[in-house]
Parts: structure tokens; C-alpha cells; sequence
């Protein structure tokens, strides 16, 4: 095929420093592009160059996967800064307020690029190992140039695990002697779940701000160590489009700074003489927005930096070589490599050309977030009473970001902001309180994941809208216009000792993950316990319904293990338990009455497979494995059919289409089995399966045919918009909660969800209405006209009652990425209640 043009590779192999690198094709024994390269082999030539180039290359693996494959980044950079490497890095965090001190020299740019987070688009994985020779090649004029003044960060690979389901699967399978490019091959037909996900089935793409997978955590973590210039993120999209560079497409976050806005137009220039020079397809200012937090170009734009996504046509289905009949071609791996290639080359010679520059925007941006950061609020506090497990978790969350907080320090009243209500309040602060200053380095970070409404120039986008901290932890929040300097935060550690006198029972408040985890502890150490399912007082203080009972009754043969399991397990998860002395309460019910109920370890499985979406399934594995450590059972749903039913206590669908696998036979099983006393949770999509069937209570709203017959042709060229006001990519709504059920203990009667979808279910007639929305729930983000009315007076949440068993229905997906705290209990309630 036509080979690229840029004068950068005619590079003359004569010297000695440079011939004793191996090529790309040397070192793999096959031409770059003919196939794909597995990641121990991309690792081995990465540490290959590093050996061979001992002045130029440093190494710094930054962790593991989940399934244990290495994680690293190559430096790059001319002999003089890697002998001062540590120095520019050290100097870097000293220029912006993140070490103490004033830098000792100057600092070049430090450019970052990302490649592969996405498995199953493997073609930057192979172009990183051209891109990554190139820069050690002493003939090349251009590379030696970029590297007086930029030192390179390469990141080969952020999912290999991805990577690798997806490489294995398409060598096992692709045609040995030529790649087979028709499209409906078998190679161009990638099994479920693919390749895109990591091990537990994660975008990390989507993982940047809220960090729940390990990749993600190590690899930010190892970010803030350096706080980069600039960072690109190599993608693929479907094979029928071309290529794509910025500049981004609106919406753009209005707190990304002139000079970011420049710049994404400069990448472009220089992307484009590349494309044109080999008059290569591309477009630019479509699709891809910079808007939402959580993505591999605007979280590291919202700490600074110049962030972009670099988009290749190709992805899983295209495979060494796949036909194109738009295009009437065959795009091809080696294509797809110089594709990326170029884009990396022209990115880095866009920030080396103005090194000095992007370095000076850098710290001016990080100097007036210390000094006088945007928007409206200089402080943010943050409510804790009784709400402790809740905000360490959001204390965590901060902890990753890098950002800096505190307490209040004294007991206070001021006039702020409620982030949940938008309303100006008379609030009494308390002195744990958490206090963040918008007076710090990552303060425009802090700002934006703070923000309930983010202001949006632009309702077509590519992600959701709305994201506020208070909202996702269930906290109250507020906005303060002063500058209010925090107290040194003192982790309050929350000690159970062993009460002299042994007590009737521990009683234990029901409102977080890590009581969900002190639950699932007690259950692996065989405790017998309970919940109350109403509300009590005892020693005048009171405890909601949903509290956690465990009496000595029923623990008998544990003799005085009892206590000790008991208290080591709450203070592990930072739970405060209350010793009761007695059985007597002196409001609600007694230990012994049936309002008090027995909580059994139940056997949870959840379907996956074809049909199943797999984040959707990753979501829920996660959150068992990983976040309460509790076992779970996946199950293909072809296996539906012959499982032992009687072996299986909770049955999980997550979000997909069931219309195959819920066969009339799977279906008889399945509703014989809730009647014997069995439990399904039906998620998201999940709940067509059940709308408007016999012996179900789920009914869709009948549409309203009038007003559809009256609505006005749309016009071809508004297609999008008008698809936008169907629908709500993602949105805030407050639910009204009948705090009453035990789906809904820990809330207090209010829940904000995160609303993807113009749901449109009735009210159940007959079962038990425990979430839904009225008339007024919006609170945050883009919902379409169409949806916005669509979403009043919906089901969101709902339970049946059918025989001894029950189905409850999640119109709405409580653990959503997985950074959505506030769902995460009325899940656990789900599944353990």
C-alpha cells in the first residue's frame, strides 16, 4: 500500500547510535500492520529501545490490571532532561503550587499521550511503537528537534487486559495468509462482550474523574506525580468514518480558557498538513464535545492541561483489513497506523513549536486558581452529621483528584447556597463539617465536579449533562462567596471496644456503602442478624428504619467470639455500633416482634452474555466483587433454561435485550421460581421483558396518538435535534421515595437519580410505587422538551409482590459507572432486603 510521506521517515540507518535500535518490523519478525501485536511483545520492544537508549528512555511501571499485566509509561527526552528528569518533574509541581518551593530552572513541556484504552481499537498500541522509535532516531531532524524542548510521556497501553481479549480472539481467528476484508467474515464479528472493556468490563474512558477501576487509579495517580502540558488520547471509531482532529465539536466546558481554546485549534493546523499532504479523509468540529468530566481529554483540560481525543475510522470490526463500500476501498492496519502515527508526531511538534508558551498559560492558569479562582463560590461545605460513611467516600474521591479540604474548625452560620436546591439558605455549620477552598491548585477541577448545573452551550453531546457531587453522593452541600480557610482535617477513627457487660444486642445504622460492607463481613463470619423495619428509639436516641439488629440470640455457639467478630467488623468499616443492653425499646418495636425481621445471606447470580450490555453486567460485578466482596454467580442467558432454581436465591437482569433469551419455557421457570419465593431484579431495557405481560404488574403509559398525528414533519438536516428533545443523555431528577419499604430504607423519603432515558411507565396498580418521579423532579442537566414531559408522573423504581417471591423493577441504573454513591444502597437494599 502507499506508505507515508512525512519527510520524518527517510531516516538514515548509517550511525551507530541510531542503527543499533531495531525497527519495528525487525524486532517482531513480521511487518508492522500485518497483524496485531500481543501487549507482553509491545512491552518487550518498549524495554528493548529503553535498554538500548539508557541516556534517552526512562521506565516507570505505575502498577497492574486486574488480571496482572504491567502497566507503564516510557519517558522520552534528550540526554540533558532525563539527567534532570527528576528535577523538571519536581520543578513542574513547585511552579504550581503542588510542592513547596520555587523552581530551580526552567521547565520544558511535558506531553503525555494515552494509547489503547479502549481494547479493542488496537491500532495506537501498534502505532506507539513507530512513534516511540522515531523519537530515538538521531537522523530524524524533526524528533530531535521536538525532544530539546518536550519531554515525551508514552503510555503504550492503559487496558491491556481489553487489549488482549480482543488480540487473542482476532489471531485465533483472522486468515493466515491475507486478511479476509469482507465484511461479514468471521474475523470482522467480534464475540461478546469484546475487547473495548477492561477485565471488569469498565470504559475506562469513562473512568478518568471518578477513578473506580485500578488502571484508572494508578495511572492518575502516577499523573499527578507529573501534571503534564498536554495530553492526547488515541481512539478508533466505526469503520465507515475517516479520521477525526480537533478542533473539538461544541459543546465546550465555558471554564476551558481562551489559550485551551486555541490551542485545540492549532492541533488541528498541524494534523492537517499531514492529512492534506497525503490527501487522507478527515473531519474536525463533529461529535467529539469537550464537556463531560470523566474523559481522557477533559479531565486533564480541567487540570490545566491542553486535552485532546484523536479519533481513527477502524475499531474491533475493522481487523487487519475490512471493505469499505461508502468508500469503495479496503482500509487496512498499516493505514490505520500511519493515521496515528502522523497525529502523534504533529501533536508533539505543536507543543514543542510553542514549548515555552504552553509551559507560561500552565502555571498562569494554576496560579489564579490559588489566587483568584473562577466561578461564584470560593468555599464549599459539605454537611457530615450522620452522613459520616458517606463523606469519607466523597473524601476518597477528593484524595484521587489530589484535591485539598478540610474541616470547618468551629461552629458557624452563614448565608450559602444550597448544590442541591440552587436556594440561598441561612446555614448552621458544624465544626466536622467538611470545608473545601476553592483557593488551591486543582480549584477549576473541584469547581466543575462540584457544579449542579453545568452551563451547557450545546444540547447535542456525547455524553451526559450532569454530574454534581452532592447530587452522586447524596449529601448536602453548599456554595459559599467567601474565602474560608479550612481547619486541618483529623480522620475521626471510630473505635467499638468490647463492653464490659455483655450486651443484648448492636445496633448499627443503615445509610452507606460501608454499611453494605460491614453487612456482607458479618455474613462471611456466619452472623446471625436482623433489621428493624420501622423506625425506634432507645436511650433517646433514634434510629431509622432499616438499622441493623445483631442479637446475641441466635449466635449462641459463638460463645464470646460473638463480640469480637461483631465489633472488629464495624470498626473495620468505620461503623459506630450502639450497644443495647436490652431488648426494650422505648418507642417502635421490641427486638422480638415481627417488625424485626431476620436478614439471610442470599445466592445471587446475574445474566450475561449475548444480548446482555456488558458494561451494564460490569457495573454489577464490580460492585459485588470489588466494593461490598460479596459472591456473585455470572450466568450466560442461554444457561437460563437449565439452572437449578432451587440453588438460587436473587436473580439480577441487567440492561439489555431479553426478547431470545427469555424464551416462553425460560419465562415459566423464571415466574415459577419468584412464586416459590425467589427474587428478580429487572434493570433498565430489562423491564420490556415484563411491560404489559400476563401475570406482571409493569404497564408502559399509553401514548398520546392526538398529539402525534398533530406534530409537524421533521426536517432531514434537524434529525439530531430532534432526537435530542426525545431523550435526556443524562440528567438529574429528584424521586420521591416511600421511605416506608425497605427498598428505600437510608434515604429519608428523597433520592437524586441520574436520569438517562425518557422512561414511561405507570404507577404500579398492583405492587408497591417505592421511587418515582411528579411533576417537578428535574433538577439538573439537558432533558428534551418531549422527555421533560415524558418523565412526569413515571415509575422509576417499583416492587411486586407474585406468591412468596417478588419483582422488583429499576426503570433507572442505581450503579451507573459506578460513581453514582447515592444508588448504591438502595441496591444493596434490592438485592440483601
Amino acid at each position: 500500500m502507499k506508505k507515508i510521506l512525512f519527510y520524518f521517515f527517510c531516516a538514515c540507518l548509517s550511525t551507530p547510535g541510531f542503527a543499533q535500535n531495531p525497527t519495528p518490523d525487525s524486532f517482531l519478525g513480521y511487518p508492522l500492520g500485518s497483524r496485531f501485536t500481543f501487549h507482553a511483545t509491545i512491552l518487550d520492544y518498549v524495554k528493548t529501545l529503553a535498554e538500548k537508549n539508557p541516556s534517552k528512555v526512562k521506565l516507570i511501571p505505575y502498577g497492574s490490571t486486574y488480571e496482572g499485566r504491567p502497566l507503564m509509561v516510557a519517558v522520552v527526552a534528550s540526554p540533558e532532561n532525563l539527567a534532570r528528569l527528576e528535577t523538571i518533574r519536581t520543578d513542574n509541581l513547585k511552579s504550581i503550587g503542588l510542592l513547596e518551593g520555587s523552581p530551580s530552572d526552567k521547565v520544558p513541556a511535558l506531553a503525555w499521550l494515552s494509547y489503547n484504552v479502549h481494547g479493542n481499537e488496537a491500532v495506537s498500541s501498534e502505532a506507539v511503537m513507530r512513534v516511540m522509535y522515531e523519537l530515538l532516531n538521531t537522523e530524524n531532524t524533526t524528533t530531535q528537534e521536538i525532544l530539546k524542548n518536550t519531554v515525551v510521556i508514552l503510555d503504550p497501553c492503559i487496558n491491556p487486559d481489553g487489549r488482549e481479549r480482543y488480540t487473542q480472539w482476532y489471531t485465533r481467528v483472522m486468515a493466515q495468509s491475507t486478511p479476509n476484508a469482507t465484511p461479514w467474515a468471521w474475523e470482522h464479528n467480534e464475540p461478546w462482550p469484546g475487547g473495548r472493556f477492561n477485565h471488569y468490563l469498565f470504559d475506562l474512558n469513562r473512568d478518568w474523574a471518578w477513578q473506580l477501576q485500578k488502571e484508572s487509579q494508578e495511572r492518575i495517580q502516577l499523573y499527578n506525580q507529573w501534571m503534564p502540558h498536554l495530553h492526547a488520547d488515541f481512539h478508533e471509531m466505526g469503520s465507515a468514518s475517516s479520521y477525526y482532529f480537533p478542533p473539538a465539536s461544541k459543546p465546550f466546558h465555558k471554564d476551558i480558557t481562551p489559550w485551551q481554546r486555541e490551542f485545540n485549534g492549532i492541533l488541528g493546523e498541524y494534523s492537517r498538513k499531514y492529512f492534506d499532504k497525503n490527501s487522507w479523509l478527515y473531519f474536525t468540529r463533529n461529535n467529539y464535545d469537550l464537556f463531560y468530566p470523566s474523559y481522557g481529554d477533559t479531565w486533564p483540560t480541567y487540570n490545566g492541561a491542553i486535552g485532546m481525543t484523536y479519533e481513527q475510522g477502524g475499531g474491533g470490526r475493522a481487523g487487519a483489513a475490512i471493505a469499505r463500500e461508502n468508500e469503495n476501498d479496503t482500509l487496512t492496519l498499516y493505514a490505520r497506523i500511519d493515521h496515528h502515527f502522523a497525529t502523534s508526531m504533529s501533536t508533539l511538534e505543536s507543543i514543542s513549536s510553542r514549548a515555552d508558551k504552553t509551559v507560561q498559560e500552565f502555571v498562569k492558569y494554576h496560579v489564579k486558581a490559588q489566587n483568584d479562582p473562577i466561578g461564584a463560590f470560593k468555599s464549599y461545605l459539605v454537611k457530615s452529621s450522620g452522613n459520616e460513611g458517606r463523606v469519607h467516600a466523597l473524601i476518597d474521591l477528593l484524595k484521587k483528584q489530589g484535591i485539598q479540604y478540610g474541616l470547618a474548625g468551629k461552629t458557624f452560620s452563614s448565608k450559602a447556597t444550597n448544590l442541591g436546591t440552587l436556594s440561598e439558605e441561612n446555614v448552621k455549620f458544624e465544626e466536622n463539617d467538611l470545608l473545601i477552598s476553592a483557593f488551591q491548585t486543582k480549584s477549576t477541577l473541584l469547581k466543575i465536579l462540584f457544579e449542579a448545573q453545568p452551563d451547557l452551550e450545546d444540547s447535542v453531546t456525547y455524553d451526559i449533562t450532569s454530574w454534581g457531587l452532592a447530587y452522586a453522593y447524596g449529601l448536602t452541600a453548599y456554595g459559599l462567596k467567601d474565602k474560608m480557610t479550612p481547619a486541618a482535617y483529623r480522620e475521626t477513627v471510630v473505635d467499638n471496644p468490647i463492653p464490659a457487660q455483655a450486651p443484648y444486642a448492636y445496633v448499627a445504622n443503615w445509610n452507606s456503602l460501608a454499611d453494605l460492607r460491614f453487612l456482607t463481613d458479618l455474613f462471611a463470619k456466619n452472623i446471625r442478624l436482623r433489621t428493624s423495619n420501622v423506625a425506634f428509639e432507645m436511650n433517646g436516641k433514634t434510629f431509622a428504619a432499616g438499622t441493623l439488629v445483631i442479637t446475641r440470640k441466635g449466635n449462641e455457639a459463638l460463645n464470646q467470639n460473638f463480640d469480637r467478630i461483631v465489633t472488629e467488623a464495624a470498626t473495620k468499616y468505620q461503623i459506630q455500633l450502639t450497644p443495647a443492653v436490652t431488648g426494650f425499646v422505648t418507642k417502635g418495636s421490641d427486638f422480638g416482634s415481627g417488625d424485626v425481621v431476620p436478614l439471610t445471606a442470599p445466592k445471587v447470580a446475574v445474566v450475561g452474555g449475548n444480548g446482555v450490555s456488558p458494561l451494564a453486567l460490569g457495573e454489577v460485578w464490580h460492585f459485588f466483587e470489588q466494593q461490598i466482596n460479596y459472591p456473585l454467580t455470572v450466568v450466560e442467558g442461554d444457561m437460563l433454561g437449565y439452572l437449578p432454581w432451587d440453588e438460587l436465591d436473587v436473580l439480577i437482569l441487567p440492561t439489555g435485550n431479553y426478547g431470545r433469551i427469555l424464551s416462553e419455557g425460560t419465562m415459566n421457570q423464571l415466574k415459577t421460581w419468584i412464586r416459590g419465593g425467589g427474587k428478580l431484579i429487572a434493570m433498565e431495557q430489562s423491564l420490556n421483558a415484563f411491560a404489559d405481560k400476563p401475570e406482571f404488574a409493569l404497564k408502559r403509559k399509553k401514548s398520546d396518538d392526538k398529539k402525534d398525528k398533530e406534530a409537524p414533519f421533521a426536517l432531514f438536516g434537524n434529525r439530531e435535534r430532534e432526537a435530542a428533545s426525545d431523550d435526556t443523555p443524562g440528567s438529574i431528577y429528584e424521586l420521591k421515595l416511600d421511605s416506608t419499604h425497605p427498598l428505600a430504607f437510608g434515604y429519608n423519603g428523597k433520592y437524586f437519580g441520574l436520569i438517562r432515558s425518557a422512561y414511561n411507565f405507570d404507577y404500579l396498580s398492583d405492587g408497591w410505587n417505592v421511587g418515582y418521579l411528579e411533576k417537578d423532579g428535574y433538577r439538573a442537566g439537558f432533558v428534551g422538551q418531549n422527555a421533560k414531559e415524558k418523565l412526569k408522573n413515571t415509575l422509576i423504581y417499583g416492587v411486586q409482590e407474585m406468591g412468596r417471591g417478588q419483582v422488583i423493577f429499576m426503570a433507572d441504573n442505581p450503579l451507573f459507572r459506578g460513581f453514582w454513591y447515592n444508588g448504591k444502597v438502595i441496591f444493596g437494599n434490592a438485592v440483601f432486603r
